[in-house]
């Protein structure tokens, strides 16, 4: 949820709040902010044991960032420095599976893939996925190939004119009996 969403749930609840003080039921309450019942519910069970300080938001839920503030600093240089910087010279990629091991590396912090992926989109980076080539991989070999000799041995596909809805046979009004309907149709 952005920061501005939590804002609105939280204005929200402090309206919630200023009509429960106002001896309004909870179900009258959901209907006039457009919640669930069970959040005005929950709202109302909240606001009873603890007024409405209780519903003034606790912050973004989720677990914390295991780094600190001065470590993101850190590892947002060592992203901008690239990956052959940091012993990965086949390409200059930064995968979220390398991210999550320079973090263990140099931080000496376990991160997923998962984890490490949402930590770069954080520091404003993207994970990249590496093609998958040969190394001796010659590509004017590939691309002399695909225009040669592709074409002599590719087999011809169907006729424009050869195709039909049907997956059993092909439709045609002069192969049906006569006496059904469509059969005189052209």
């Amino acid at each position: 949820m952005t920061a501005a969403g939590r804002r609105r749930r939280e204005t929200v609840r402090l309206q919630a709040a200023t009509l429960f003080e106002q001896k309004i039921k909870p179900s009258a309450v959901a209907r006039r902010l457009r919640v669930s019942s069970k959040s005005a519910y929950q709202w109302h069970q909240l606001w009873r044991d603890g007024g409405a300080q209780a519903l003034v938001s606790r912050g973004p839920s989720g677990s914390r960032c295991r780094l600190s503030p001065r470590c993101l600093e850190k590892l947002a240089a060592y992203l901008e420095q690239g990956p052959a910087a940091h012993g990965w010279v086949e390409d200059q990629v930064w995968t979220a599976a390398r991210v999550a091991t320079l973090i263990g590396r140099k931080f000496h912090v376990s991160y997923s893939v998962s984890g490490a992926t949402r930590l770069m989109h954080r520091l404003g980076f993207s994970p990249q996925v590496p093609a998958r080539r040969v190394a001796e991989r010659d590509e004017q070999a590939v691309t002399t190939w695909k225009e040669a000799t592709w074409e002599e041995v590719k087999e011809p596909g169907r006729p424009v004119g050869a195709t039909s809805v049907s997956k059993t046979r092909q439709v045609s009004p002069a192969g049906r009996p006569k006496g059904v309907p469509g059969a005189d149709a052209e």
